[in-house]
């Protein structure tokens, strides 16, 4: 158990908890381990579990194809990649709606620590300042990662652009 803690400790979710506190999350972690390519949860499927990396990394994919109705495209697009410390899963923890991507493991060996919604629930319910500091760290976890996204979809859509002066230095190149 104390290595688990070890663990929780350095994983952002977890910042600032008292080691009582980790113990108390370390009682409610179970550890999964999957292979190379394994499919740990389809987009769209039910959620009820936040997911910790101990070991290995882990594809985030989404399907544009679910997007159009009448696309049949089963081409997946990998989003991010996620290592050790890293959570995902945790929207599971806030509204228990469908899946908004998919997660594969991507190494060998990938270990992961799952913890069940309603256990951890029951704890910040149980104990209101491991709930609030949980909740808090979540919601940093969860801007961080979205400003992340709108920085991608920036940087995609700047590429998509051609540069506002490229039709004038065409001009003066054929003036020249």
């Amino acid at each position: 158990m104390s290595s688990l803690v070890n663990f929780l400790k350095q994983s952002d979710i977890f910042y600032q908890f008292t080691p009582t506190q980790l113990e108390l999350v370390a009682s409610l972690c179970q550890e999964v381990v999957f292979q190379a390519g394994e499919i740990i949860f389809k987009e769209n499927s039910s959620s009820k579990e936040l997911y910790i990396i101990t070991q290995g990394e882990v594809e985030i994919l989404i399907n544009p194809g679910m997007a159009e109705a009448a696309s049949g495209s089963g081409s997946e697009t990998v989003i991010t990649k996620l290592r050790r410390g890293q959570s995902f899963g945790e929207v599971a923890l806030v509204d228990e709606g469908l899946r908004s991507a998919s997660a594969r493991a991507a190494q060998k060996d990938t270990r992961l620590l799952v913890i069940q919604r309603d256990k951890l629930i029951i704890l910040c319910e149980t104990y209101p300042q491991l709930g609030y500091r949980l909740m808090h760290n979540l919601a940093a976890d969860l801007a961080m990662k979205i400003r992340n996204t709108d920085l991608q979809i920036r940087e995609q859509e700047l590429s998509k652009k051609p540069l506002k002066n490229a039709g004038l230095k065409k001009s003066l190149d054929r003036n020249s």
